[in-house]
């Protein structure tokens, strides 16, 4: 392979590997800034306060990866690798009375149906009981045809969910990384740049925010490792 001078624009795409096993566990190409590093200070052994003999300390790396487009697996990282296809949340609805005294509420998790007046959420509750997806007022009246009324309530779902817990008793997996670009020479040619974790373990920290303003949400996903290797290919 000649040795031309080569620079790079593209950010990586990503393969994640349980390195248990070596099985595909996720790949994406939407990353918009992918990073690799490796860091490694030394302590030396002093002659007459001046640096005599170097003592390297375990290189530490770190690999970075941050996108505003990813898929939901990704997000599994931070916990033990696992989607759950069961999911329970809060409902807060807006519902009109079709028959006297009663509102059909579909889905809702038994002891969680509370329901009020509109505008009154969360304020005066009117009593009642929920069963077979209907809550039916103790006193008739307190619920009027063609009236809206705000519940809220828990639903339980077990179809078309996709949930991620984050807890202590997950555990995350250790994972095998490859990250690869393209880098262009001066002569136009493009080569295959990559950079491989031998075994990365995903740091257990990320945020994330929603806002109306600037820029579209982003997560980063930190790894560390403690050795990298670099290939380029013809």
């Amino acid at each position: 392979m000649p040795d031309i001078n080569k620079a790079n624009r593209q950010v990586c795409d990503v393969d994640i590997r349980v390195l248990k096993t070596m099985a595909p566990f996720l790949f994406f190409d939407t990353a918009n800034t992918t990073t690799a590093g490796l860091s490694g200070d030394s302590v030396y052994a002093m002659k007459k306060g001046v640096r005599a003999i170097a003592f390297h300390n375990p290189i530490e790396g770190t690999m970075t990866i941050e996108a505003q487009v990813m898929p939901f697996k990704a997000y599994s990282l931070f916990s033990d690798g696992t989607i759950d296809n069961t999911a329970a949340y809060a409902v807060k609805k807006t519902i009109k009375c079709t028959t006297a005294g009663e509102l059909d509420i579909t889905g809702a998790k038994a002891g969680t149906v509370f329901v009020y007046a509109s505008g009154e959420f969360g304020n005066t509750q009117i009593a009642g009981t929920y069963a077979s997806n209907k809550f039916t007022a103790t006193t008739k009246n307190d619920i009027a045809v063609d009236t809206e009324y705000e519940v809220g309530y828990i639903v339980e779902r077990t179809e078309n969910v996709k949930k991620v817990s984050f807890n202590n008793k997950k555990v995350p997996k250790d994972y095998y990384i490859t990250m690869s670009t393209l880098d262009k020479g001066e002569d136009d040619s493009l080569t295959p740049f990559i950079m491989t974790a031998y075994k990365a373990s995903i740091q257990r920290n990320f945020e994330l925010s929603f806002s109306s303003e600037g820029d579209p949400a982003s997560v980063t996903i930190t790894l560390n490792n403690d050795s990298v290797r670099v290939q380029k290919c013809a």
